[in-house]
């Protein structure tokens, strides 16, 4: 009868201490800071700011405000509205704890809705190209997109009033929302050509249902606000200016 040998012993698993984090949970601490800071009819109302600010844009019935309300683990910071394409504000929330902001989210009017009247449309489209390419701070734009229906020559449009910018530097992503609705086939074949069409930029599948990509996007977005030390900055947030 063969003796079975002893086996190798393991070493103990590392100690890890109670207040230590991952960087998913610190992004997500850092996202649940966001108040909100002031609304804009056009771009000269908007405050000048030093720290890095981060858009998200996106068809109407994309899930923008989903997005951003998961992201902040708020359910009424980003605001939807009943009529699709109507809320023609651009919105500002101030990031940071303790009173410090060192950046900002900016929520930019959904476009693309059939029901806004063409005027309107244009007027909207002028207010937001002159946003992503003159606003200085900006440091990275979100883009959603539906991924069953995939983007949409309005997202194209978009793509390509930032596409200078990004050369130089501007970070973006693109986050497929509603993937809870994809089979993991579709879920693939979206994200392949997706990153196609971004051209350089990040992209990730995300699902507020089923919490797919949610720690994974805030990281992404706290990575680029505090990758340079100009972004961490003693900034007393400002009183929220509501026009």
């Amino acid at each position: 009868m063969t003796a079975t040998p002893n086996p190798k012993p393991q070493p103990p698993p590392k100690a890890t201490s109670a207040t230590e984090k991952s960087p998913g949970a610190i992004a997500m601490g850092w996202l649940h800071t966001a108040k909100f800071l002031t609304t804009a009819p056009q771009l000269h109302f908007l405050p000048a700011l030093d720290v890095p600010e981060i858009a998200f844009v996106g068809r109407s019935n994309a899930g923008k405000s989903t997005c951003i309300n998961t992201l902040t683990q708020q359910k009424q910071l980003a605001f939807a509205s009943k009529r699709p394409g109507r809320t023609q504000h651009i919105n500002l929330f101030s990031l940071g704890k303790q009173g410090v902001m060192d950046a900002v989210l900016t929520d930019l009017p959904g476009y693309g809705y059939a029901a806004v009247p063409k005027q309107d449309k244009i007027r909207w489209q002028q207010v937001m190209a002159n946003y992503l390419v003159t606003r200085e701070n900006l440091k990275a734009i979100v883009l959603m997109c539906d991924p069953r229906h995939g983007m949409t020559e309005l997202d194209e449009v978009l793509l390509d009033v930032i596409r200078p910018r990004v050369e130089e530097g501007l970070k973006f992503l693109v986050v497929l929302t509603k993937a809870d609705k994809l089979t993991r086939a579709e879920s693939t074949k979206a994200l392949s050509i997706a990153k196609l069409q971004a051209g350089g930029g990040e992209v990730r599948l995300f699902s507020a249902p089923k919490r797919t990509g949610v720690e994974e996007v805030a990281t992404l977005l706290w990575d680029w606000a505090h990758s340079e030390p100009k972004a961490i900055k003693d900034v007393p947030a400002p009183a929220a200016q509501p026009l």
